[in-house]
């Protein structure tokens, strides 16, 4: 049962201060509630040494960057956010965080608006780069891209007008993707309590409402209130014209596809949560069957099919899980050369392949049926015997497989800070439980051998039937909103023009 309801995020509107403790009049100027651990005399060695040693070049691109986003060139700041950005991240700060912000704000001036963005890469940087940046992410940065996140969203939401900001879509996927990869980051930090030091326990234990599920859940839906994105394609279902139901907001490209990429938002952190309805839930007007806003960014298709089929999987629809997987790396496997020469995050996307070949792999070990041919030739080439094992029933592969295809689980309340100091991250294993239950109970009333065929993972004919029958009684116990697929096409709906 899930610990919230999401209606309450919706009738209320955006609340700015419901998701953080103390903010002063001025957006850009929190009032921190936390104390800053660390050395000053390291900090201050570090800030020297970042003015010091910024090199020429960097400065010129983040003063050509200013101009770019004041003058609303969309272009040119997808080709400094995807290259310029990245090349130079590579060069000079492949171990290193790029310079703080108030060095940047020497060079630029005071553009509240840029250095916000500015920050927002500044702390994704760090996340990316925590393997090469010993003790990075501290507690004090997980904090201050937190309310860096609420400069950005109540910049964007509090206006009573449309704001003046224009952003690549790439970029706006990013900063929804991020924004829920680091309230995942710092779900999971906080829960390893094993050896965390006092000071840092106390920091978490005062501060509840940092990175708190109800603000990340009040951010994404407040943005697709904001969009009236359902009500776009509500309109969209209809055959009839979405821009007469935008509104002034939902008309402008930044509101519009923040509005949609926070649906997928949606769906992610509802599947995080466990909440695998209220996830399908969230996109009951999306026809994916159709070209969709999600084929603009690879990366959030790729990431939207990801989760509906994990979503029917965990509630037991594996024949629609099977057919959503196999239309998304049908696509990816189309696609691949054009991905890996446009897309910035085709090594993000090429994992989630790998991870939904695994999904695939225990749901069909589920629920036998014939796939495409392609894509069961590359199941084969990935998973190899284990493919054979899953089929089989193997509760060890069954776990192992599921353990690296599924997303890191998350729990939406904090753990309990006063008892035992033990790490509490596998919450995965809760997830996977009533599936090997499930397939135990199918393996207990037939005891036949699954022999494996170019294009089908098959058993004889009679023991198949009544295995799909008793299968497909338990995928339909209940009424659940549809997501629509094209089951004439192998294609992905959302990219026949491809």
């Amino acid at each position: 049962m899930a610990m919230y309801q999401a209606e309450e995020f919706v009738e209320g509107g955006y609340d700015g201060s419901a998701y953080q403790p103390q903010f002063d009049a001025q957006f850009d100027q929190p009032t921190y509630q936390y104390v800053y651990g660390g050395s000053a005399d390291t900090d201050e060695m570090r800030t020297t040494q970042a003015r010091v040693t910024m090199p020429d070049i960097v400065q010129n691109f983040l003063v050509y960057f200013d101009r770019q986003v004041a003058e609303k060139n969309v272009s040119e700041i997808q080709n400094v956010y995807e290259l310029s950005f990245n090349k130079l991240s590579e060069r000079f700060y492949k171990n290193d965080p790029w310079p703080e912000v108030e060095h940047i704000e020497q060079i630029v001036g005071h553009d509240g608006v840029f250095l916000i963005l500015y920050k927002e890469l500044y702390f994704r940087h760090i996340y990316a780069r925590q393997q090469h940046l010993s003790g990075m992410p501290t507690l004090d940065q997980r904090f201050e891209s937190y309310y860096n996140y609420c400069d950005l969203f109540n910049y964007i939401l509090s206006a009573e007008e449309p704001v003046e900001l224009e952003l690549p879509n790439q970029w706006l996927w990013d900063i929804i993707d991020e924004f829920i990869y680091q309230f995942q980051s710092f779900c999971q930090y906080r829960c390893k309590l094993k050896n965390k030091p006092e000071e840092e326990i106390h920091t978490l234990r005062s501060n509840p409402m940092v990175w708190n599920v109800h603000s990340v859940l009040n951010v994404l839906h407040s943005l697709v209130e904001k969009s009236k994105m359902n009500e776009q394609l509500r309109a969209q279902e209809a055959d009839e014209n979405p821009d007469e139901v935008a509104g002034d907001f939902g008309h402008r490209p930044l509101y519009k596809m923040l509005g949609y990429f926070s649906l997928v938002g949606l769906l992610r952190l509802h599947s995080l949560l466990g909440d695998y309805h209220e996830a399908i839930h969230t996109l009951r007007h999306v026809q994916m069957n159709r070209k969709t806003l999600s084929a603009v960014v690879p990366g959030c298709q790729v990431t939207t099919y990801y989760y509906v089929g994990f979503a029917y999987l965990m509630m037991r629809r594996y024949q629609e899980a099977i057919q959503t997987f196999c239309n998304i790396l049908l696509y990816v496997q189309r696609t691949k050369q054009l991905l890996q020469m446009k897309s910035v995050q085709y090594e993000t996307m090429s994992k989630q392949s790998d991870q939904m070949y695994g999904l695939l792999a225990v749901t069909l070990g589920l629920c036998p049926q014939r796939i495409d041919e392609s894509v069961h030739s590359q199941l084969r080439e990935k998973m190899g015997e284990r493919l054979e094992l899953l089929a089989k029933g193997d509760e060890k592969q069954f776990e192992e497989t599921f353990s690296y295809a599924c997303p890191k689980f998350l729990s939406p309340v904090p753990p309990n800070y006063d008892g035992p100091r033990v790490n509490l991250n596998k919450v995965w294993y809760m997830q996977i439980a009533p599936l090997i239950h499930h397939k135990h109970s199918h393996l207990a009333h037939h005891r036949v051998a699954v022999s494996i065929l170019p294009g089908t993972l098959s058993t004889p004919a009679e023991a198949f039937h009544d295995r799909s029958s008793s299968s497909e009684a338990n995928c339909r116990h209940t009424k659940l909103p549809e997501i629509v697929h094209n089951p004439t096409s192998s294609k992905v709906g959302c990219s026949d023009g491809e």
